[in-house]
């Protein structure tokens, strides 16, 4: 008794510094049945502890074993079935009997040749994606821990600012890189003011439409809107979006600011025409330099009206000789 108590001992100082998916799956004392008989050939001596520094070879330190276990969530189970159904006939061969190192060498190897190709074969997790959201089918099985490593990332996203000009169509879509479960559903909230602080949005949707359309942008549509995913009643990822809808009239004060700013240079300088980025504000023309620009189109369109006025007057007054002539002779002959 004292034996099976000391090789428990062992085998837990062995195997305390890092776990594997040995030890994730057989217990102890299924362990120390399994050791209880190897027989060192070298010396032989029954040594339970060169047992245990097979097993730690073969399946603790093996980057092989550890690789293939890294199967996606739920899979878990199957893995265990797996290194089970490899290793327990081993220990029911060889419980309470002895057999040379070189027996157990060759029959726990051939049982992690196994594991591995079978192990393989279990469906893989997908990986994490950054920078945001609990991305369950990314967790990953590690033998290490005997638990899933989960992507560790904030329910967050950083917001997306969008800027569109009033009266266009604007699309949020709701997407995410990572896999979603198939009972998802996604809820759409909105508010005033550019904030990420849950407490200060309105559900405006509930469903599993991943798109959020404003056919027609007006500038009371600013605002931050959120989406948020769940499953289950659990919170998956929350994505946020600023928009900032430019009033339609800043197109046309855009076009007329070019114009002034070119008539301002000096005769033969022209500007490098940038192109501008999509949407953005642009300034308005100073009051004086409006006030010059429509004094000098006044001016303009009264002496164009003048020009018209005195031609026409010049004209009417205007009778060639010799048809005053011919009108005075109308004139006499009619009044004999």
């Amino acid at each position: 008794m004292c034996g099976f108590g000391a090789a428990l001992l062992l085998l837990g100082s062995l195997f305390r510094a890092g776990l594997s998916c040995y030890q994730c799956f057989i217990d102890p004392d299924e362990s120390a049945r399994l050791c209880w008989g190897l027989i060192v050939t070298e010396h032989s001596t029954r040594s339970a502890d060169a047992c245990y520094t097979m097993l730690d070879r073969i399946f603790n330190k093996e980057q092989k074993v550890i690789d293939a276990a890294k199967v996606g969530r739920g899979s878990d189970a199957v893995l265990k079935e797996i290194l089970r159904g490899e290793v327990m006939p081993i220990i029911e061969q060889f419980d309470q009997k002895m057999n040379n190192d070189t027996v157990y060498e060759a029959e726990l190897q051939a049982a992690a040749d196994k594991f591995i190709t079978m192990a393989y074969g279990l469906p893989r997790a997908s990986g994490c994606f950054p920078p945001c959201g609990f991305q369950a089918l990314g967790a990953v099985y590690n033998c290490l821990t005997c638990q899933y490593d989960t992507c560790e990332f904030p329910l967050d996203c950083p917001p997306q600012e969008i800027t569109v000009e009033e009266n266009n169509r604007t699309q949020m879509w709701c997407k995410v890189p990572f896999l979603l479960p198939s009972d998802f559903q996604i809820v759409w909230r909105y508010t005033e003011v550019k904030t990420v602080w849950l407490d200060r949005f309105k559900e405006v949707t509930v469903g599993v439409d991943k798109l959020y359309s404003i056919p027609s942008a007006r500038p009371e549509h600013s605002g931050t809107y959120q989406c948020e995913i769940f499953s289950e009643e659990h919170s998956l990822v929350r994505i946020y979006f600023h928009l900032k809808v430019v009033p339609g009239v800043s197109q046309g004060h855009a076009e007329l600011q070019d114009v002034f700013d070119q008539a301002l240079l000096p005769a033969g300088q022209f500007p490098l025409k940038l192109p501008r980025p999509p949407f953005a504000l642009v300034r308005l023309p100073g009051p004086e330099l409006l006030t010059v620009c429509l004094t000098s189109l006044l001016l303009l369109l009264f002496l164009t009206l003048g020009v018209l006025v005195w031609t026409f007057y010049k004209r009417k007054i205007h009778v060639p000789a010799p048809e005053l002539e011919s009108h005075r002779k109308r004139c006499v002959f009619r009044t004999a």
